[in-house]
């Protein structure tokens, strides 16, 4: 395409999801309520694990980094997606639409990670009990989290750095709810060959292989308890694992679905649906499955409460 025919993008226009107009304000309640839902969840994990000593262990260190991870990860694209469906142009400008994109990345790398720590977490626990602190160290537990912060920014810096290379021509509809990697690369009229091939091989680093870590950590832990079969080994199992799971496999899965296996007959419907999986429910879904269901977070709520009463009551 020669200069002449090329158009200057100052913006985007966000179709966002395949909402009839009459249901758009059921799903706009909808959608509030579960965005209000995913704050005021991590927002609880957060300060309890803050202002309640008894929870300043590895485990709730990693639970309050990832609560923080969810808080922000929801809200890179659920706010815009709320004030898209009341405005008549559904626009973002282009500055503002690879500042989405870099912090979607960013704030998923950083999930996918910390759930990789998590899973570590656990297994040493179960598996090495009577070596748990000397091996988590807090130490250890800091270098893992700063060490997920480094390489969620390289990682997202390069798929930006990579995207704002690109040119985009008269085309700047997105069928999408928000800036995401691939229907801005099907808009792109450049060649995009280096962008797909940096997604197959970073996607392999920074999607699968945590995954794989992720499944052969609960393995493990699954193993070690099911040497000493008995109903509550079997119960702890489950309790442990199967809820876990079922969240690890539904951010997991969606996403290696979407970006390393996509399929010819992946539309846009099914594309978007698969996205709100990831980036709406999972961080709605993490507080109840990780912490709230839990005794210590039931018992941090209840001390921090009572203590909130009895300085009220003096």
């Amino acid at each position: 395409m020669t200069e002449e025919n090329k158009t200057v993008i100052t913006q985007f226009i966000l179709l966002g999801l395949p909402i009839p107009p009459e249901h758009q304000h059921l799903f706009y309640a909808l959608f509030l309520a579960m965005y209000l839902t995913t704050v005021l969840g991590n927002l609880v994990i957060i300060v309890l694990i803050h202002l309640d000593s008894h929870l300043h262990t590895p485990m709730y260190f990693f639970l309050s980094n990832l609560s923080f991870s969810d808080l922000c990860f929801s809200s890179v694209t659920m706010p815009k997606l709320l004030q898209n469906m009341q405005s008549q142009v559904p626009s973002i400008p282009y500055a503002g639409c690879l500042a989405q994109l870099y912090f979607y990345l960013y704030f998923a790398d950083l999930e996918s990670f910390l759930l990789v720590a998590m899973a570590y977490d656990r297994y040493v626990a179960i598996c090495f009990p009577l070596h748990y602190m000397s091996i988590m160290s807090p130490r250890l537990c800091v270098s893992l989290v700063l060490l997920s912060w480094v390489l969620t920014t390289f990682h997202a810096m390069l798929h930006t750095l990579l995207m704002a290379r690109l040119s985009f021509c008269e085309d700047n509809v997105i069928p999408h709810f928000f800036c995401d990697i691939s229907p801005l690369l099907k808009l792109s009229c450049s060649d995009t060959h280096i962008n797909e091939l940096v997604i197959f091989v970073m996607g392999g680093l920074v999607i699968v292989i945590p995954f794989l870590l992720i499944v052969v950590s609960y393995a493990r832990v699954v193993t070690s308890i099911l040497k000493v079969p008995s109903v509550r080994g079997i119960h702890k199992v489950f309790s442990t694992c199967g809820s876990h799971l079922s969240v690890v496999s539904l951010f997991y899965g969606t996403i290696i679905g979407l970006y390393l296996c996509p399929t010819a007959n992946n539309t846009t419907v099914k594309e978007t649906v698969m996205a709100m999986m990831y980036t709406v429910v999972t961080p709605m879904l993490n507080p109840f499955i990780y912490s709230l269901r839990n005794r210590d977070m039931k018992g941090a709520l209840a001390r921090v409460l009572c203590k909130k009463k009895i300085t009220f009551c003096l």
